[in-house]
C-alpha cells in the first residue's frame, strides 16, 4: 500500500512538473507570444479537436487567457471576469461589474485580459478603475481610480506586472482626452507615477513646443494596448495612438509628441529614457499602439537588442531598445502618406495628402496596414508574423469646436468605390523588413496569432476560422470553424496533465484544442 502510494505521488508530481503556464498578455515581457512546446507540430496538427467549449455570455472577446495552475482567466466586454477549469471548461467563479450609465468609447466596450502577481488578479474596469481581484475566488481586493469617465477615458488595455507595479494605459483619444501609462503597487494599488503622452509643462521645452497653444490638454494619444518590458535595461516599452482630434491638424500644430509613437519608460520612476515618433501630426488614424516585441537582431553582422512593431502606418520598424536608434523601415503595404525617410530616420510627409472637405485618397486607410491584432515572433524561424489589410481609403475633414466629453475626431472615411479590400498574413524578416511569405485572403485576419516549437502559427480570422499555418512555409496545415463571428484574440498553448492544448477566445466562446 505504501509502495503503491509512493507512485501516486511520483505520478502526479511528474504531471504537475510537464504542466507549463501562461501568465501575461504577451506570453512574457518580450511579447514574442511563441511556446518551446512541441507535442502539437506540423506532422500531426491535422488531428487537432475541440475538448471543451466556454460560452462566456460576454459580448465579443478580445482577451489572452491566462493558464495556471489548472485554471483558466479570461475577461470580457462590459466588465466581466471568470475563472475555468482547465480539465472540463466549466466556470469555478465569476466577477462582473455593471458600467455606470453615460460612460463612452469608441469601439465597443471589450478588455484584453488579466495580469498576474501571487494570488492577485489585475484587471482595468471599462469605467476607468483598475481592480485586484482574489485569483482563488475573484473577489475584490483593491479597486483604485484611474481616470473620469464623464470626460471620455475608458480602460481596455490588459496590465502589465513590472516588479511591484501594475503597468496599465488607457483608451478615449476621439474624446479630447490626455493620454497616460500609469503605475500602481500591486499591494495597495496607489499610483506610483504617471508618463503623460502628450507633452505637457512637465515636458522638456523642445518636446512641450510640439503643440500649439493649450492642444497638448486635449491631445489624444491614448495607450491601449500591452507594452513590454526589458528587465535587464529596466525600460518598459509603450505603444501610443493617435493625436486629437485625429483627422483635423490646424487647431494642433507642430509634431505633436508623442502621439503616434514608441516610448521608453524607466520601469521605477516613470521618466522617459527615449523616444521614436512613427508618423509625426498625424491626421490619418495611425496609432501606434500595436504589439512591441523585444529581439535581438544580426544588423551588419552586429548583435542589436531591438524593438520591432508592424506599425499601423503601412510600415515595419526596428529600433535599437537601449537608444531608439532607428534599424529598419520598410513599407509592407501600400503607403501613400508619406515619400521616404531623411538621414535623421524621420518620414518626409506626402504634403498633398491632408484630409480635406471635399476628400483626399490616402494609403493605408483609417483601419491601418496593420492594427492591434496580437502578433508573434518565433525564434525557431527568426521570423515575425502579423496580419495586415490592404487598401486606402478616402479621407474627409470636418470642422467643430471641441466640447469636453463629446466625440472630437473632426472626420471621417470611405471606401474607395470599386476597390478590392483583401487581407493577408504576412511573415517578416525582422532584421531587414523584407517579407519571407504571404498569404493572401479576401478578408484580413484579425486576430489569434501565436507560434510553437512544432513549426506552426496559429491565426484567427473575421469569418470565424482557427486556422494553423507551417510557419517555414506559409502552408495552411489545418482550420476550425468556431462558429464566431471573428477570432480578434491571441492564443495561447499549455500543457496540462502531460497533454498540450491550444486554447483561443472565438466570439462570446473560449475554445480549447488537443490531439485525440
Amino acid at each position: 500500500m505504501r509502495m503503491l502510494l509512493v507512485l501516486c505521488i511520483l505520478a502526479a508530481q511528474t504531471l504537475a512538473a510537464e504542466e507549463t503556464t501562461w501568465t501575461s498578455y504577451g506570453g512574457g515581457h518580450n511579447s514574442w507570444r511563441y511556446s518551446e512546446l512541441a507535442e502539437i507540430n506540423d506532422s500531426n496538427v491535422a488531428m487537432l479537436t475541440p475538448q471543451w467549449i466556454y460560452q462566456t455570455n460576454a459580448g465579443r472577446l478580445q482577451a489572452v487567457p491566462l493558464i495556471i495552475d489548472g485554471v483558466m482567466y479570461a475577461t470580457g466586454s462590459e466588465n466581466a471576469a471568470f475563472a475555468i477549469d482547465l480539465l472540463t471548461g466549466q466556470e469555478l467563479w465569476r466577477y462582473s461589474q455593471t458600467l455606470p450609465p453615460g460612460t463612452m468609447g469608441c469601439c465597443g466596450t471589450p478588455n484584453r485580459g488579466f495580469a498576474v502577481s501571487g494570488d492577485r488578479l489585475f484587471k482595468v474596469n471599462y469605467e476607468g478603475t483598475l481592480v485586484a481581484l482574489d485569483i482563488h475566488t475573484g473577489d475584490v481586493v483593491w479597486e483604485t481610480f484611474v481616470a473620469d469617465y464623464k470626460v471620455g477615458y475608458s480602460l481596455t488595455v490588459a496590465p502589465q506586472v513590472v516588479k511591484d507595479k501594475v503597468i496599465i494605459g488607457n483608451a478615449g483619444a476621439e474624446f479630447g482626452t490626455r493620454g497616460f501609462v500609469d503605475a500602481y503597487s500591486v499591494t495597495t494599488g496607489e499610483r506610483i507615477w504617471r508618463f503623460h503622452t502628450t507633452a505637457g509643462p512637465e515636458s522638456p521645452p523642445e518636446h512641450r513646443k510640439t503643440w500649439s497653444g493649450d492642444s497638448w490638454k486635449r491631445g489624444g494619444g491614448s495607450t491601449w494596448v500591452t507594452g513590454s518590458y526589458d528587465p535587464e535595461l529596466n525600460l518598459v516599452y509603450w505603444g501610443t495612438g493617435n493625436p486629437g482630434p485625429d483627422m483635423v491638424g490646424d487647431v494642433r500644430l507642430g509634431d505633436n509628441l508623442y502621439t503616434c509613437s514608441l516610448v521608453a519608460i524607466d520601469a521605477d520612476t516613470g521618466k522617459l529614457r527615449w523616444h521614436y515618433q512613427f508618423t509625426p501630426h498625424d491626421v490619418w488614424d495611425y496609432d501606434a499602439a500595436e504589439d512591441l516585441p523585444l529581439v535581438d537582431l544580426n544588423i551588419n553582422g552586429k548583435t542589436v537588442k531591438a524593438v520591432i512593431q508592424a506599425n499601423r502606418n503601412g510600415l515595419f520598424y526596428a529600433l535599437d531598445r537601449a537608444t531608439g536608434e532607428l534599424l529598419v523601415a520598410k513599407p509592407y503595404t501600400e503607403v501613400t502618406w508619406m515619400t521616404g525617410m531623411d538621414d535623421k530616420g524621420r518620414p518626409i510627409r506626402a504634403d498633398d495628402k491632408a484630409p480635406t472637405h471635399e476628400g483626399n485618397v490616402v494609403c493605408p486607410g483609417l483601419p491601418g496596414g496593420h492594427n492591434w491584432w496580437p502578433t508573434t515572433y518565433s525564434p525557431g524561424t527568426g521570423l515575425y508574423y502579423f496580419s495586415s489589410r490592404g487598401g486606402c481609403q478616402t479621407y474627409f475633414r470636418r470642422d467643430a469646436p471641441y466640447v469636453e466629453g463629446q466625440w472630437y475626431q473632426l472626420g471621417h472615411t470611405r471606401n474607395v468605390p470599386d476597390e478590392e479590400l483583401e487581407g493577408s498574413v504576412i511573415a517578416i524578416d525582422p532584421a531587414t523588413g523584407d517579407i519571407q511569405w504571404e498569404y493572401k485572403t479576401t478578408q484580413p485576419p484579425v486576430g489569434g496569432f501565436l507560434t510553437t516549437a512544432g513549426n506552426l502559427l496559429f491565426v484567427g480570422d473575421r469569418n470565424g476560422y482557427f486556422i494553423a499555418f507551417d510557419a517555414k512555409t506559409g502552408k495552411v496545415l489545418w482550420n476550425f470553424q468556431t462558429g464566431g463571428r471573428s477570432v480578434t484574440a491571441g492564443a495561447v498553448t499549455y500543457r496540462f496533465r502531460g497533454k498540450q492544448y491550444v486554447a483561443v477566445a472565438a466570439g462570446s466562446s473560449i475554445m480549447a484544442f488537443a490531439l485525440p
